[in-house]
C-alpha cells in the first residue's frame, strides 16, 4: 500500500518547518565566529542575523500548521510555495549581482527543491480534488 499523497506532502511540510526552525535557531544563537568562517563579514550588531531568525521561525510555524491539517489550511500551502519561489529567487540574484558564496547558491537550490516538491504534491492533491468543499 503506497502512502497517500496528502501524508507525504503533511510530512514533508513538517520537515520544511523542522528546517527553517533550525536555521532560525542557528542565526540568532550562533557566535559571528561561525558566520565569518562561512564566509560573511563580520557586523557591528546582531540585529539583522537575529530578525532573520525570528522570520525563519515565524514562517516555520506557517510550514507546520499547513503540514498539520492539509485540508483545512490550503492558503498556507501556497503561501509556501509562493515563499520558496520568492526565496529562490533572491538567493539567485543575491548570489549572482552581490556575493558569489556557495552558501548562497546552495540555499537558493534547496528552497527551490523544497518549493518543487511542495508544489508537485499540491497539484497531485488538487487533480485529486482533495480541497473540494464537502469532499472527505
Amino acid at each position: 500500500m503506497t502512502p497517500k499523497v496528502d501524508k507525504i506532502l503533511s510530512v514533508f511540510l513538517w520537515l520544511v518547518a523542522v528546517h527553517s526552525f533550525l536555521v532560525g535557531i542557528g542565526l540568532i544563537v550562533l557566535p559571528t565566529s561561525v558566520f565569518e568562517f562561512l564566509g560573511y563579514q563580520s557586523t557591528f550588531d546582531r540585529f539583522f542575523s537575529t530578525q532573520g531568525g525570528v522570520f525563519h521561525i515565524i514562517m516555520a510555524v506557517g510550514y507546520a500548521m499547513a503540514g498539520y491539517d492539509t485540508k483545512r489550511f490550503e492558503c498556507l500551502i501556497i503561501f509556501s510555495i509562493i515563499v520558496k519561489l520568492i526565496a529562490t529567487v533572491f538567493l539567485i540574484i543575491y548570489f549572482m549581482l552581490i556575493s558569489s558564496q556557495l552558501l548562497i547558491i546552495l540555499s537558493g537550490i534547496s528552497d527551490f527543491m523544497m518549493g518543487l516538491v511542495i508544489l508537485f504534491l499540491y497539484k497531485k492533491l488538487k487533480l485529486e480534488a482533495f480541497f473540494k468543499i464537502g469532499a472527505l
